[in-house]
C-alpha cells in the first residue's frame, strides 16, 4: 500500500536523518529547483534496484505533482524493492507548505536556498 506523506512531516523527518529521500524528476527540473538533501533517480532511467535503500530509514520519493512517484513505487513494488512512501503533491505541495527550496539562478549559475 502507498503512503501519501505530507509535505511538513517529510521535513521534518529529512531533518531528524529518519528518511533517504529521492527526486524521480529529470534532471534539469532537479537542477532548477529541488529539495535540499535530495538525490536524484530520474524516472526516464529509473532502476529501484539502485536506489540507496537503507535498514535504519525508510526511503520516501517525490517529484512535481506525486504522478511520477507513484509510478516510481509501482516499479520498486514489481522489482520487489521495499520502497512505498512519496510525498504527497511533490514539490508543488512542499513549496505551497512554504517549506525551503534549492534553486539555480539561470543568470549566474549560483546555487539559492529559498527561505
Amino acid at each position: 500500500m502507498i503512503q501519501e506523506l505530507e509535505p511538513k512531516d517529510v521535513q521534518r523527518w529529512l531533518a531528524e536523518r529518519a528518511i533517504t529521500l529521492i527526486d524521480v524528476r529529470e534532471p534539469h527540473e532537479y537542477a532548477s529547483e529541488r529539495i535540499h538533501g535530495a538525490f536524484l533517480y530520474p524516472l526516464s532511467t529509473f532502476d529501484p534496484k539502485s536506489l540507496p535503500v537503507a535498514k535504519d530509514r525508510a526511503t520516501v520519493l517525490y517529484c512535481g505533482t506525486g504522478m511520477r512517484s507513484a509510478k516510481a513505487l509501482a516499479a520498486c513494488e514489481q522489482a520487489g524493492v521495499a520502497v512505498d512512501a512519496h510525498l504527497k503533491g511533490g514539490i508543488k505541495a512542499w513549496k505551497a507548505s512554504s517549506l525551503k527550496t534549492m534553486r539555480t539562478d539561470p543568470d549566474t549559475g549560483a546555487v539559492i536556498e529559498d527561505l
